[in-house]
């Protein structure tokens, strides 16, 4: 059973790193057993390099799916750790450092990762940010905002578009959603309403794509222990982080990693899509 104490205070500059933080997360490393449920499939995960995105890559990888992992060259250290494990599970590994917020660096890595793995089945849009907490939208700036509507929201169209090119029927596009997109926190107005609009893009998307046979779906995670935390948002707030949900506590990446698999497996998944399932810990996604 995932550890309910709480968190000791700490915090890092952006985006973080998976071994600076205290207790390290669990990705699953130890737990995670495959079952041949993406045999032969080859997923996309921004994001990938920690934190959910390492979660899933190490899940995808043990059912069998080669992976490609985008992040921002300053987690090269945290991509190579996730590489490490995929490499582990005999599955191939592609790394694709760069910044999606640029909208060329976010098409060429999935050009790039559809060449090295040979195509592409699963589209993992996991890559996000949310800038530390706020007391008001007077305190909200153009290049915040910014950040975070390209890393959250433009990222996730570049990215599925471009994927399009590749994308066969059977295939599976997993977007990342958030508690936030249900239960806003008003010091996170600029993160929940990407969130929100997550969902939205989701339904628009499975309703467009199903003819082509391509499901869309979403995962809502509630508060997940992953470098995000300490890197944006106070000392305080990391010491309290998960305790208001029904559980009690927050939540291992190496939870949320399950939901993903559902979603990207064609033979447990065929007739979901347009869906947003929620891995909250209790909190509703309704």
């Amino acid at each position: 059973m995932p550890d309910e104490t709480p968190f000791p205070s700490q915090q890092q500059e952006p985006p973080g790193l998976t071994g600076a933080m205290s207790p390290e997360p669990d990705h699953g490393e130890q737990s995670y057993v495959g079952h041949g449920r993406l045999d032969g499939r080859r997923a996309l995960v921004t994001g990938g390099d920690s934190g959910i995105g390492r979660a899933v890559a190490i899940a995808f990888a043990r059912e069998g799916a080669d992976v490609a992992i985008a992040y921002m060259p300053e987690e090269q250290v945290d991509a190579e750790a996730t590489a490490r494990w995929v490499r582990e599970a005999g599955r191939r590994v592609v790394l694709l450092p760069g910044d999606l917020r640029d909208e060329r660096s976010a098409r060429d890595m999935v050009g790039q990762a559809a060449e090295e793995l040979g195509g592409l089945d699963v589209v993992v849009n996991n890559a996000g940010f949310q800038a530390a907490r706020r007391d008001s939208i007077d305190d909200l700036t153009t290049d915040e905002l910014d950040r975070v509507l390209k890393t959250n929201l433009y990222a996730l169209f570049w990215i599925t578009h471009e994927a399009l090119r590749y994308l066969q029927r059977g295939s599976s596009i997993i977007n990342v959603s958030s508690i936030q997109a249900y239960e806003p926190s008003p010091a996170l107005v600029d993160y929940a309403a990407t969130k929100a609009a997550i969902n939205n893009v989701t339904v628009n998307l499975a309703a467009q794509l199903g003819p082509r046979g391509i499901r869309v779906n979403a995962v809502a995670p509630g508060p997940i222990w992953t470098p995000l935390q300490p890197a944006t948002q106070p000392p305080d707030h990391v010491e309290q982080f998960g305790a208001d949900t029904p559980l009690g506590r927050a939540g291992q990446p190496a939870e949320v990693a399950p939901a993903f698999v559902f979603l990207a497996s064609e033979q447990d998944a065929s007739y979901v899509s347009g869906t947003v399932l929620g891995v909250t810990g209790g909190k509703p996604v309704f």
